[in-house]
């Protein structure tokens, strides 16, 4: 009987020899895996559980349709923009994570400032106020940046916002992307990237540390690159991929990615969130629509009037001009 370990090995290995999208027969596959026609089978059980569908066809063998692009530590580093690179002090590309923001909020306190965790897949990605995060192996990208600030938790004002600004540029501007055009691209308040009103990707932006002097912040950042099989149905509202408007690879726009964050860092770093509170607005999704803004006691309804000097979300109300910031609010467009 085949260990956890080694079948472990065996599932991923089988992916990497699928990952062309061709047909490969199931005695081929055995015999490279040195496993037999029985076992091959059951690893394919196994992929479904990766959320990986492989197509059978009598003659022809088995392949997952359309492929699949894994990454690529060597390619990630090569395609990162030059001025980027010193900053990094380390990425680790890995198949399978609870998390990468844990992953990196976890190491000592000495080895965060530039660190990178990046992973096929996450078995419990994390979205804002503890939601749960869909993230399928080997479809989208899943990418956190630790980084030590100086100043204290009121130095950090915008800064999740500051990130979605940063996402969009690795989405539009880098000429190796050729991604979404801006105008189809939107932000939502307070971390949330759109493609046409649905859900492309997301941020999450923890702090530890000393809250009123130097503190380690960890970035992450969710996108859909590629999404396919189960996974899409466990998806709880409208979404999108990068797929639909542009054929860059996931090692492409990861590096693009890592560049578009470091370098808004030193920016913000600098001048905070105000070098960024005009981009932003431009991408405002909601700014003058009707909206309803869910507290934790309470529910109020108002027209959005974009965001503050901080990042701040304004609101006007029967009441006059309400001002929100992050934490546990929650912003919806009335229907």
């Amino acid at each position: 009987m085949i260990g956890d370990d080694v079948a472990q090995v065996i599932e991923k290995n089988l992916v990497r020899h699928l990952a062309d999208g061709q047909f490969h027969s199931g005695q081929k596959l055995a015999d490279a895996l040195g496993i037999s026609r029985t076992a091959i089978w059951k690893q394919f059980k196994k992929l479904e559980m990766l959320g990986l569908s492989v197509e059978v066809q009598r003659g022809k063998g088995y392949r997952l349709p359309g492929g699949i692009e894994l990454l690529d530590r060597k390619k990630i580093l090569d395609a990162v923009p030059s001025q980027a690179r010193p900053m990094i002090s380390g990425l680790m590309v890995l198949d399978e994570i609870d998390s990468t923001n844990r992953q990196i909020s976890s190491l000592p306190e000495s080895e965060r400032h530039g660190a990178i965790c990046m992973a096929e897949m996450q078995s419990a990605g994390r979205g804002r106020r503890g939601r749960s995060w869909s993230s399928p192996f080997g479809r989208n990208i899943y990418l956190s940046l630790g980084w030590q600030f100086e100043g204290g938790a009121a130095s950090l004002e915008g800064l999740s916002l500051a990130v979605g600004v940063a996402v969009c540029r690795a989405l539009t501007t880098d000429d190796s992307v050729s991604a979404p055009t801006s105008e189809a691209l939107q932000l939502k308040w307070p971390n949330d990237i759109l493609y046409m009103g649905r859900k492309l990707g997301g941020v999450l932006v923890e702090v530890q540390g000393d809250l009123s002097g130097d503190c380690y912040v960890t970035i992450g950042v969710g996108l859909n690159h590629r999404m396919a099989g189960a996974a899409i149905d466990t998806i709880g509202q409208p979404w999108a991929d990068v797929s639909e408007v542009s054929s860059v690879s996931r090692n492409t726009l990861a590096a693009a990615l890592i560049g578009a964050l470091i370098a808004m860092i030193q920016i913000f770093e600098s001048n905070g969130f105000s070098a960024f509170k005009e981009e932003w607005s431009g991408y405002d999704g909601y700014k003058d629509k009707a909206v309803t803004v869910q507290t934790v006691t309470t529910s109020i309804a108002g027209i959005c009037r974009g965001i503050a000097h901080n990042g701040a979300l304004l609101v006007e109300t029967g009441s006059g001009r309400e001002t929100f910031n992050g934490g546990e609010v929650s912003l919806r467009v009335q229907s």
